[in-house]
């Protein structure tokens, strides 16, 4: 069997993102963070915000897309009760950071989203919390709803392995959607589909191999229920409204033929072409 691991190992590297870019995006995030707190402070300041990073940077799982553009989640917290709608609150939000960039960001469905053109784009979730009650999220046209990213970055954490396999595979796994000319589920599906089909196998010490089992598993779970549960408040299903799901499934289909090809090739030069395919 050809043996791609270090392969692999190479393609991590290519798709991870780099340091320079990682100290710009860390300055970008407390130059943003500084601007909406003094905004509020000189606006509204029975509105203090607080901050906490999460999604894929947090769980270090981000990767530079085709276009070498990544993100970064800075959820933007309010420990109070709201007395104003959650298209205000975003709203607020948005004001604070509008010329921050020559672009103007944008008020998107749950999100605030400030743009670094061709190179990376900061998002700012807006919750409130009151206590004795879950987070919420505020989302456009809805209003509040309970959400604790916080619980599910926590969850992530307790299912990674010490060396790292969990990690780059689910950076592998979003490098091959990147690279479907179909809208493919989010990020964080894709996340949470790999976590729970890691947690049906035994990690091989070579990644490809790994990555194989990990998309049968994944392929075997959706045929027979098509689902991803967020495991954390508000336990929704990610995948409930996803248009593409025969799509999806077929290119599952086409990944997991051609990973059982290239491992079972005995010549490394053609199973790396299989997997470039």
């Amino acid at each position: 069997m050809a043996n791609c691991h270090n392969l692999f190992q190479e393609y991590h590297n290519d798709i991870s993102i780099g340091s320079k870019k990682n100290e710009k995006m860390k300055n970008s995030k407390e130059g943003l963070r500084k601007r909406i707190r003094e905004w509020f402070k000189a606006n509204h300041p029975e509105y203090v915000p607080y901050f906490y990073i999460q999604g894929s940077y947090k769980m270090k799982n981000g990767i530079r897309t085709a276009e070498d553009i990544c993100d970064l989640d800075d959820g933007v917290y309010f420990f109070r009760a709201p007395d104003v709608s959650a298209s205000t609150l975003k709203d607020w939000v948005k004001q604070a950071v509008d010329g921050y960039t020559n672009v103007a960001p944008e008020n998107r469905k749950k999100c605030v989203r400030t743009i670094f053109s061709n190179d990376y784009e900061i998002d700012h979730p807006v919750y409130c919390k009151e206590d004795g009650k879950e987070y919420q999220i505020a989302v456009n046209g809805i209003g509040f709803e309970d959400s604790d990213p916080k619980a599910v970055v926590t969850w992530f954490v307790s299912k990674k392995d010490k060396d790292g396999r969990l990690l780059r595979n689910i950076k592998y796994l979003k490098g091959w959607a990147d690279n479907q000319n179909f809208k493919m589920p989010s990020g964080l599906a894709l996340t949470i589909l790999a976590t729970n089909g890691k947690e049906l196998i035994v990690l091989n010490e070579r990644d490809d191999i790994t990555i194989r089992d990990i998309l049968k598993e994944i392929k075997k779970e959706l045929d027979k229920d098509f689902k991803c549960i967020v495991p954390a408040v508000p336990n929704d299903n990610l995948l409930e409204n996803y248009a593409n799901k025969e799509k999806f499934l077929e290119a599952l289909d086409k990944f997991i033929a051609d990973a059982d090809s290239a491992i079972r090739n005995t010549n490394q030069k053609e199973a790396s072409k299989l997997w470039r395919k």
